[in-house]
């Protein structure tokens, strides 16, 4: 069969059966071409479609299964592999707050339960004390800053 995109005749199970004029690997490549485009409008897409709530009762059954659970164990352990300098900065303070050396204070921005925050895990008992909702959000205006730099190729908070 013949590719109309790349100009090269490959063999059949190199297209998929919906679409008999263009290979996979095309294909593939318009697909991703066509996401970076229009990257907001997919991102916001697949935010909604994961908060469906359909979408959301199916990955909390997943999670009481076996295969769940050792898919989360292991994405656990990637993570303290990838993260060890934050890990190291999360158990100082955890360690500094049971011993006392460190006390835990209302969210700098509005007064709730907080969390501690690193602006910088070199210094780990540096903190600041944020709620939930403002610690993430502190997050993305970092990676955001981050992202829009070009320092990072994705918005990971």
């Amino acid at each position: 069969m013949f590719c109309r995109d790349c100009l090269i005749d490959k063999p059949t199970f190199e297209f998929y059966s919906s679409n008999k004029t263009r290979c996979k690997e095309c294909v593939k490549e318009s697909v991703r071409a066509n996401r970076l485009t229009k990257l907001e409008y997919y991102r916001a897409y697949d935010r909604a479609r994961s908060s469906k709530p359909e979408r959301v009762s199916a990955r909390k059954e997943y999670m009481q299964t076996p295969e769940g659970k050792l898919a989360h164990a292991r994405a656990t352990g990637r993570w303290q592999v990838s993260n060890a300098i934050r890990r190291r900065a999360q158990n100082a303070v955890a360690s500094a707050v049971k011993a006392g050396r460190l006390v835990p204070e209302p969210c700098f921005v509005c007064g709730d339960k907080a969390q501690a925050h690193h602006a910088d895990y070199s210094r780990p008992l540096s903190v600041t004390w944020l709620c939930p909702e403002h610690h993430k959000a502190a997050h993305r205006i970092v990676a955001e800053h981050r992202y829009n730099s070009g320092e990072t190729d994705t918005l990971h908070f």
